[in-house]
């Protein structure tokens, strides 16, 4: 039995050639960042801190551009992140952010410094979950959670917040 491919079905070539490193290189790739099984051979406690640490440098990225979000969630922005982003492929920091909130929000749980961010986010920019935001044109009026944003010639305002 030939061992195949984490992201389909397809056999893995011969292992000692040029395609078969490429082959097992993208299979750790895989099982590092999207949760593909880990290939044979591998040890697995290794690839596991690998795992998170790689988890906690993508969690300090989307920080980065989600500030109110990750500080809204205070000590709990690691392990709200790393449980949200484990088996995720990244979408880039924006997207990753952006789609953490959604969810948070779906859920109950966005903080209130999350729904502002969130708020303002989608009053600039349309973002439908699958490619990259573009900038409103038009005026937008959003409310995520309990905070409201206009955003109208280009600026943004918060209209409400019911909670700080």
């Amino acid at each position: 039995m030939s061992p195949t491919h984490p992201l389909g079905s397809a056999p893995l070539p011969d292992a000692t050639g040029p395609e078969g490193l490429a082959a097992r290189q993208a299979a750790l790739v895989a099982a590092l960042v999207a949760g593909a099984p880990l290939p044979a051979g591998f040890a697995t406690d290794r690839v596991d801190a690998a795992r998170r640490a790689l988890l906690r440098k993508r969690a300090g990225e989307v920080a980065r551009h989600w500030p109110l979000l990750a500080a809204g969630l205070g000590d709990t922005w690691p392990a709200t992140f790393a449980g949200w982003a484990a088996g995720r492929p990244t979408a880039g920091s924006l997207r990753d952010g952006w789609d953490l909130a959604r969810t948070l929000r779906d859920q109950g749980a966005l903080p209130p410094l999350g729904a502002q961010e969130l708020a303002a986010r989608e009053a600039t920019h349309r973002y439908d979950g699958r490619h990259p935001p573009r900038r409103r044109r038009l005026p937008a009026l959003v409310r995520s959670g309990d905070a409201v944003a206009l955003q109208l010639a280009g600026r943004v305002r918060l209209l409400r917040s019911t909670r700080r």
